[in-house]
């Protein structure tokens, strides 16, 4: 009874020795993070890291963790990917390929769960996180503490998701855990708990980043800037966490009545006592369609920008580009049952939710449309972030006509649960959200690390993932037309064999453009006094956030700044520039502190604890956690200083590069 108490169902049956794939994987994850933890320990980096980002709440620096955190789970969520391409390339007629299928199940469930969570959220999140308070003149997001909290907390979600690779296991349902099958009898494993207990913690962080985002944005624009006067990617994020607030308590709610379902005993998923798993497909969906939405919309803000930069021109059409953003914003909640047409909704729940589907391309095409205004007799620069857009601009057109096709109800008839979903999807999000990312961190890391990324391999690491792309995922739109389904670990007909190889062919051609993205950032920062551009901002961008140094000081402005113009680089070229060259003050700034770690951490070893039954440490673990939120409570951190005669040098800099630069 003891040992229940402490140690639950943790046994060591529950490390996967007899799995030569994920034994290898262990020995190779340890020796990497030996090597990690020795470099750190030599060069005695712990205390700088610990003191300048772990503990910090300067919305710059948690921005930054965001996208590494989202950069190393894409490297974990590919490596999934692979294995699936490797397995369906491999597993055809009497060959069984590399993967048992409890294997195979839980890596394409790994793969759809990290690469949506713990990939393109980090990575959107970190974008709005870095660029809002720059942009809107703000010196840092409203509630600074609760932004270091929310990045910890979506980070130990994620190390859940990691541990159950080596301990016990993760879900065999696919990302999105239908009942029955995630139900107590479907999965009597441990799997399930990971997959519940990790997307809580996490999605407590999104929510409240959320709720941080609005408020930053609602209240602290720069004097003068009104919300038709707001940078398009600023609106963008508005939007993102308007439905992130609205949709998430959503996925709270359908979790915690999973997990009853599974630790309680009760049915409101499950055939029996009046319950209903239709229940559970309509919740997932009333979240998990806006959550697409919440991952394109700030992707759309930074096209938005880079192609404004790079055409040399203000964006065409700002106020339609807004409207269009907040009519997304709107038809995103009203097109869930598209998801599951084939279920039986009737023929009028289906013609309304096909109708609200198709209607929501109209603004996403005004949004092309007015990209492309943007570009007519432009002076177009190609570089690196202007490949990526102009590459989405392609991509993203296929992705969004397949899905006017799947909108219509007899056609999805025909096509759900076919590889042609898969392919769409994927055509979507690579095309739209990863695309935008890649293009993102080459636009901005000037401003935030004052050098710009080698341009020969950004380029490198664009051809690969375009090309690598279009060979991984157009055969999947043949192989879907052809009725073939997906989850599929093994294929019995040969003739569908050489598709499924092209698109192994392109994973490693996708493979090829992430290592070309790696290296490009290793050769960056070994050529970086070649790469800086003493002159001012390189890519001369036209939004506030450009107004500040690169990287910006801790309190990113020394003045409040005064808003004329939608388009900050126009008016300031427009009407000269003055900086004022008096008048500079010490200034305030919020301490670090530790508490959002430990909170953090002491949930993650509550939910290890609930996944395991282990219900002592379960019940430690809350009482710690409470009590290290009452002990931040009452022992909030005082202010620093930054010196009057700082601020003045630091502006004086500033000054001099912008007057060279306008």
């Amino acid at each position: 009874m003891t040992d229940n108490l402490l140690l639950g169902r943790l046994s060591l049956d529950a490390i996967p020795y007899h799995e030569p794939i994920l034994v290898g994987t262990f020995c190779a994850v340890a020796l990497g993070g030996m090597v990690v933890l020795g470099a750190l320990t030599y060069f005695r980096l712990w205390g700088y890291l610990w003191r300048e980002w772990f503990t910090s709440i300067d919305h710059k620096k948690i921005g930054v963790m965001y996208i590494v955190m989202g950069l190393i789970m894409l490297l974990r969520g590919f490596a999934d990917a692979v294995m699936m391409r490797a397995q369906q390339a491999l597993s055809f007629g009497d060959s069984a390929g590399f993967l048992p299928p409890h294997h195979y199940d839980q890596v394409f469930t790994a793969h759809g769960v990290i690469m949506i969570f713990f990939v393109a959220m980090p990575l959107v999140t970190g974008l709005m996180n870095y660029l809002v308070p720059l942009q809107i003149g703000a010196r840092d997001v409203a509630f600074p503490f609760l932004n270091n909290f929310s990045f910890w907390m979506t980070t130990f979600g994620g190390v859940l998701v990691m541990i159950s690779l080596f301990i016990g296991e993760f879900a065999r349902t696919g990302w999105l855990a239908y009942p029955p099958l995630s139900g107590i009898l479907g999965s009597p494993d441990v799997g399930v708990d990971y997959y519940i207990w990790s997307l809580q913690i996490a999605g407590v962080g999104t929510l409240l980043s959320g709720v941080n985002l609005i408020a930053t944005i609602v209240k602290m624009r720069a004097p003068g800037m009104n919300l038709m006067k707001m940078p398009v990617f600023t609106w963008t994020a508005l939007c993102t966490n308007v439905l992130i607030v609205a949709a998430f308590p959503v996925l709270t709610a359908v979790l915690v009545l999973l997990s009853l379902d599974r630790y309680v005993g009760t049915n409101f998923f499950s055939n029996d006592l009046g319950g209903n798993a239709m229940m559970y497909v309509n919740l997932i969906w009333i979240w998990g369609h806006p959550e697409v939405y919440i991952l394109i919309l700030p992707c759309f803000g930074v096209y938005s920008e880079i192609v404004s930069t790079f055409c040399g021109k203000r964006l065409f059409g700002y106020t339609s580009m807004v409207y269009a953003t907040v009519v997304i914003t709107i038809l995103s909640y009203l097109v869930w049952l598209h998801h599951f047409f084939t279920m039986g909704s009737g023929a009028s729940v289906n013609s309304f939710f096909g109708i609200t589907t198709m209607i929501i391309s109209i603004p996403t095409g005004a949004k092309i449309f007015n990209w492309l205004f943007t570009m007519y007799r432009g002076r177009i620069r190609f570089e690196v972030p202007m490949l990526w857009t102009i590459g989405f601009m392609i991509t993203f057109v296929i992705g969004g006509m397949t899905g006017v096709l799947l909108a219509v109800p007899p056609a999805d008839f025909v096509l759900h649960n076919s590889l042609f979903l898969i392919a769409h999807f994927h055509n979507v999000i690579i095309g739209g959200v990863v695309f935008a990312i890649m293009a993102a961190i080459n636009f901005w890391f000037p401003k935030a690390f004052g050098y710009k990324l080698d341009s020969f391999w950004g380029k490198c690491s664009f051809w690969f993932w375009f090309v690598g792309f279009y060979f991984a995922f157009m055969p999947l739109y043949v192989l879907g037309l052809m009725g073939v389904t997906r989850r599929m670990s093994h294929f019995e007909d040969p003739s569908l064999q050489i598709w499924f190889q092209i698109a192994a062919f392109g994973a490693f051609l996708i493979a090829l453009g992430i290592g070309s993205f790696l290296v490009q950032l290793v050769v960056s920062y070994l050529k970086r006094d070649q790469l800086r551009d003493l002159s001012g901002d390189p890519w001369n961008g036209r939004t506030l956030e450009w107004s500040t140094s690169s990287p910006p000081p801790d309190y990113n402005f020394a003045f409040t700044p005064v808003v004329h113009d939608n388009d900050a680089w126009a008016d300031m070229k427009a009407h000269g520039y003055q900086r004022p060259q008096e008048g500079f003050v010490s200034i305030h700034m919020p301490k670090n502190t530790a508490a959002g770690f430990i909170i953090a951490a002491l949930s993650a070893i509550m939910g290890f604890a609930l996944i395991w039954q282990m219900w002592l440490l379960a019940g430690v673990g809350f009482v710690a956690m409470m009590a290290a939120i009452i002990i931040h409570t009452f022992n909030y951190q005082r202010d620093f200083h930054i010196p009057a005669d700082e601020v003045v040098r630091v502006e004086a800099d500033r000054t001099r590069l912008l007057a060279a630069h306008v």
